[in-house]
């Protein structure tokens, strides 16, 4: 027996009026993040112990730049939506979910935006 409105079916829409988009951008930040985090790891791998200005260069290099910085943007949009959900789940208090909820954000942004700045000076200054 469906309890579901002809509307609300026709959304695909829970309780909770946002459907699933939180569960497939979680997914689909998780996917990217494997081969950014084989990249990542190779990256480290292969620069370990090597002189200051070699791994200034490799970093230097567009395609790695843009590699990074997509790996920090997936990185932080799946931890954001990540936290979002424990925080949805576990902060029973509306006044303080909101508030861990907007700390969160805030969290994410300034986080994301120090790694963006440490990548493109690298990139651009090197």
């Amino acid at each position: 027996m469906d309890m579901r409105t002809p509307l609300g079916k026709v959304r695909g829409l829970g309780s909770a009026k946002v459907g699933t988009e939180h569960f497939w951008v979680q997914r689909m930040s998780a996917v990217a993040m494997v081969p950014l985090a084989i990249f990542f790891i190779i990256f480290l791998i292969r620069y370990a112990g090597a002189p200051y200005a070699e791994v200034i260069g490799a970093l230097s290099n567009p395609i790695v730049a843009v590699l990074f910085g997509m790996m920090v943007i997936a990185g932080l949009v799946h931890m954001r939506i990540g936290m979002q959900e424990i925080i949805l789940d576990y902060v029973h208090s509306e006044g303080l979910k909101f508030l861990s909820l907007m700390l969160n954000t805030f969290f994410a942004m300034l986080i994301g935006g120090l790694c963006l700045f440490a990548v493109l000076k690298i990139a651009f200054v090197g």
